[in-house]
């Protein structure tokens, strides 16, 4: 489990957190705009069949949820660091340029917060892709316990979609 001398951007969110996921990938020479440009506007059909499941499981669960990002893919130049813009289906919680973009989503079940974090303190520059979550009640532990896995496998689509570059033309 990270520390928070592994995380100091997150320090204030690791205390309460239920889940702490962190993901790591080279980050070679694309910015941290590009990747999350590409990580959350990417629309890939299968990232979309993932959240299609998510969706009805909530239903069921009775929980209010975000629905499905959209299909728009963003450009570099429309990620913004501005608190409360919005972002996919993310709120910008807090930033900095070059840095690291911290988003959140609040359902009534959880809060979860989406960090990427440039990480450049080894001999190759990466990215920390980062997970909390925090419970608001019994409903949000039997829910994310269940969409784990898939999950897991979201989030390594979002991670190969930054790091590809391809971006609508302006």
């Amino acid at each position: 489990m990270p520390t928070h001398t592994d995380l100091p951007e997150l320090a204030d969110l690791l205390p309460t957190s239920d889940v702490i996921d962190v993901k790591t990938v080279p980050a070679g020479s694309v910015t941290l705009r590009e990747f999350v440009a590409g990580a959350l506007g990417s629309g890939s059909v299968a990232s979309r069949a993932l959240f299609a499941i998510r969706v009805p499981l909530a239903r069921l669960l009775r929980l209010d949820t975000a629905g499905m990002p959209d299909k728009t893919r963003l450009r570099p130049e429309d990620v913004s660091f501005t608190p409360g813009d919005p972002l996919s289906f993310f709120t910008v919680h807090r930033g900095e340029e070059d840095h690291y973009l911290l988003l959140k989503v609040v359902d009534n079940h959880l809060v979860a917060y989406l960090a990427i974090i440039v990480d450049e303190s080894g001999p190759e520059r990466r990215f920390k892709v980062v997970t909390l979550v925090r419970y608001l009640r019994k409903a949000g532990r039997v829910y994310f316990e269940l969409i784990r896995p898939f999950h897991h496998v979201v989030v390594r689509f979002m991670c190969r979609s930054g790091l590809r570059r391809s971006f609508p033309p302006a």
